[in-house]
């Protein structure tokens, strides 16, 4: 089996991110229109404490979307390289593909090749439909010593697109959380390959260099945020000595388990990246007629 198949079922590498997520602006996260008669008619969302959390798939979300877009960029279109995961019809492969697949192939191993030889680039970081996550970030909980329950309203009215004035009775108000809140921030990935790192990499340079915003209200100027990074860990194991002995520190809290990744191992990673787009441009043009 090619090596970019293998790590789906055998633990071999994990890369662990922490930091700082910093609202520059202030940010709304909504969690529905409120049904309580006092407060904000848009609250936005909070854990059991009453404070205010960013999910972990939001921030999923608009670091895969990015990297999408990025890729379209550089690939185009071509679904098998990358995908629309809110479309089935734009999977780089679909449930009626996999079952036509399944009837063809029988062997559970040379059927799971072939659904992987169709997946496309960032499925193998962020998980499909078909394929488990090496991606895993948790939900982003505010700081609690920064966090003195300082919620903002602002108000809000529907404009009637007719008169370009404001609608009679559609005057309502929302919650923010304000700028200069952060948030903790943790990710853990497991088994990714050199080049799914790089893809990495590039998503949170723009977390780190306020590029992507989150929540709603971004045509207000609202979800501008800041990634501050610590050190990143990371733990890779070339035999099973090298896992027996990660496992003994793990267990021991002894912090030697993990090596701080340097600036020139990030830089390799995004090489990796580079080269294996090369690599999937150039079979992917091998594939495609030329007309005379």
């Amino acid at each position: 089996m090619p090596d970019k198949f293998k790590g789906f079922d055998t633990f071999k590498s994990r890369l662990e991110i922490t930091g700082t997520l910093w609202t520059v602006t202030a940010l709304r996260i909504g969690a529905g229109r409120s049904l309580e008669p006092i407060g904000s008619d848009l609250p936005v969302v909070k854990d059991a404490l009453g404070r205010p959390y960013i999910p972990g798939a939001s921030f999923k979300g608009a670091l895969r979307s990015r990297l999408e877009s990025f890729l379209r960029g550089i690939v185009g279109s071509d679904r098998k390289l990358v995908a629309n995961p809110a479309v089935e019809g734009e999977w780089s492969i679909t449930s009626q593909e996999i079952n036509k697949l399944k009837k063809n192939l029988k062997e559970d191993h040379a059927l799971t090749e072939a659904i992987l030889a169709e997946t496309d680039l960032v499925s193998y970081l962020f998980g499909s439909p078909w394929l488990a996550s090496k991606f895993q970030v948790r939900d982003l909980t505010v700081l609690p010593d920064s966090w003195f329950g300082q919620y903002q309203e602002r108000d809000g009215v529907a404009i009637d697109r007719d008169t370009e004035t404001a609608s009679d009775g559609k005057l309502y108000d929302f919650q923010i959380v304000p700028a200069g809140t952060p948030f903790s921030f943790r990710v853990v990935v497991e088994n990714a390959e050199a080049w799914e790192l790089g893809l990495l990499m590039i998503g949170l340079h723009q977390f780190q260099t306020e590029q992507i915003p989150l929540g709603g209200g971004r045509s207000r100027g609202l979800g501008v945020v800041r990634l501050e990074l610590d050190p990143m860990r990371y733990f890779e194991a070339q035999n099973g000595p090298e896992l027996l002995e990660y496992l003994q520190k793990l267990v021991a809290g002894d912090s030697s388990a993990y090596t701080e990744v340097p600036e020139e191992q990030k830089l390799k990673w995004t090489e990796a990246l580079l080269t294996h787009l090369r690599t999937e441009l150039s079979s992917t043009a091998q594939l495609v007629p030329v007309e005379e």
